[in-house]
């Protein structure tokens, strides 16, 4: 029997134009053997929580190199609260100062990805701690 592919949506949340690097990281999760669907710009959070619902991803990825990380997060972490939504790892990469990783921690985001983080860091991570 084959064990099912790890399964991550990549999203980029808010107005952030910038999506090269998450285009970059999908390629890379893809290359290690991950299904991932990636959302395109300028998605909504509840959208890419409908998503993630109906695709029945063990990943939600967020890109953000707008600066709005926190808002963002927040707003991802409180939409999942109120739906019950515990059973998915939480990701967000980009322009992310060190600053603020402990804070997206405290919030519940599971792993954060500074830009320069090296793919077999983030590829790591998600199979060490994706529930399938």
């Amino acid at each position: 029997m084959t064990e099912r592919k790890i399964r991550v949506i990549l999203a980029k949340p808010g107005l952030d134009g910038h999506d090269r690097g998450a285009k970059v990281v999908a390629h890379a999760l893809r290359e290690a053997g991950m299904e991932v669907l990636y959302t395109g710009l300028h998605q909504t959070v509840p959208g890419i929580v409908n998503q993630a619902i109906q695709e029945d991803v063990d990943v939600i990825g967020f890109s953000i190199m707008s600066g709005a990380h926190i808002p963002i997060c927040r707003k991802l972490m409180d939409i999942l609260k109120k739906e019950n939504i515990n059973d998915k790892l939480i990701v967000v990469g980009g322009v992310i100062p060190n600053k603020d990783i402990q804070v997206l921690k405290d919030m519940g985001v599971d792993g954060v990805f500074p830009g320069g983080t090296k793919f077999n860091e983030i590829v790591g991570f998600i199979r060490d701690n994706a529930v399938r």
